[in-house]
């Protein structure tokens, strides 16, 4: 039998990258879209069964077209993590109102436009899941969160709403919240004088997404978190 199809959203260095290592390592072909061909291309040679398509989530038109190429490619999935994130700091007085429109398409329509187009193909298939990783932004606003957390509330409330609606028909669908600083490079040198410890591991919430995709129905999730042990929360 052919591997099942996973196709993952954002990846990037840290979080994206470990989803996909992870989806590969249980079994699955993997699609990567993200807007950066080149390190898509450096992690396709890295991992087996990854596969690398550029295209920037928010232009429609171009998501559809890299939809269908990996359709005639792969066939349809079974797992879908939208992992593509935009987001921006300021207060509401500082941040371009275009910049949280911005933020929008990519946190909220395109999980809208994506799973529009693939849970129909999983709900015929009788199976399927649909991650979608959020932050503490989806649970609250902060002040300098302006131009970003409205998009994640919306993203998470979307996602409720496809959970209530799928899930009686068998597709899964969890939204991940990331309460915690992701290391990556950039949060390393943003937080230079912070312990190890502080940080959220991408390997660690990979870990998570895959628990998610693996869970019985008996006891699927719909809201998960995940934070370091000492995260105040």
């Amino acid at each position: 039998m052919s591997k099942p199809l996973a196709i993952v959203t954002g990846v990037g260095p840290g979080t994206g990258s470990a989803i996909v290592r992870r989806l590969a390592a249980a079994g699955y072909r993997v699609a990567m879209l993200a807007r950066n061909q080149q390190r898509l291309d450096e992690l396709a040679a890295q991992v087996p069964d990854s596969h690398a398509f550029a295209v920037d989530v928010t232009d429609t038109a171009a998501l559809e077209t890299v939809c269908a190429a990996v359709e005639a490619q792969f066939g349809s999935p079974e797992v879908l993590v939208h992992n593509a994130v935009g987001g921006a700091f300021g207060n509401f007085m500082e941040v371009e109102p275009t910049v949280l429109e911005a933020n929008f398409q990519t946190n909220v329509m395109a999980l809208m436009h994506l799973a529009r187009r693939y849970a129909p193909m999983m709900l015929s298939a009788g199976k399927g899941s649909i991650i979608v990783t959020g932050n503490t932004s989806a649970l609250r606003g902060k002040a300098h969160f302006a131009g970003f957390a409205p998009t994640k509330a919306a993203q998470r409330i979307l996602a409720e709403s496809m959970a209530r609606e799928l899930g009686p028909k068998g597709v899964h669908v969890a939204y991940v919240i990331i309460d915690a600083v992701i290391d990556v490079p950039w949060t390393r040198e943003r937080y230079p004088a912070k312990p190890d410890d502080f940080f959220i591991q991408p390997d660690a919430i990979a870990g998570e997404v895959l628990h998610l995709i693996q869970q019985p129905k008996s006891a699927w999730s719909f809201l998960a978190e995940v934070r370091p042990y000492a995260e105040p929360w």
